[in-house]
């Protein structure tokens, strides 16, 4: 059903470094490179995640309540994931656990301050 997401910079370069380096631990890689707009994934015609510059120029603003959740192949995979993001300047919206019996997960902020989800669910 979800063919890409965006969520807004305000520096494409931190922003493509940051995310390379993210979500190659998910096998995914930059696919699609357009200036203000980068999106990564396994392969065209696969669901994508982008970074952009707004298109009207305005400053990109984070949406209150809006979170990208990525799935991890395992609670092992979460907590790297979690790590690294750490490593590579996100902060900490919380560490790795259990939330609900099937569910684990962590979650931190990127660079530009977008929520980000972990998770592996059972």
């Amino acid at each position: 059903m979800i063919g890409y997401i965006t969520i807004g910079t305000q520096d494409m370069t931190r922003a493509k470094a940051f995310y390379t380096e993210l979500l190659g631990l998910l096998g995914a890689k930059l696919v699609i490179d357009m200036g203000r707009l980068a999106l990564f994934g396994t392969g065209r015609g696969q669901p994508m995640f982008g970074v952009c510059l707004p298109y009207d120029g305005q400053v990109a603003e984070r949406g209150n309540g809006n979170m990208v959740a990525l799935t991890a192949e395992s609670s092992e995979q979460v907590d790297q994931l979690y790590a690294k993001a750490l490593e590579l300047g996100a902060s900490d919206e919380g560490a790795p656990g259990l939330r609900l019996p099937t569910f684990y997960g962590a979650y931190v902020r990127d660079p530009d301050g977008n929520k980000l989800a972990f998770f592996k669910m059972s």
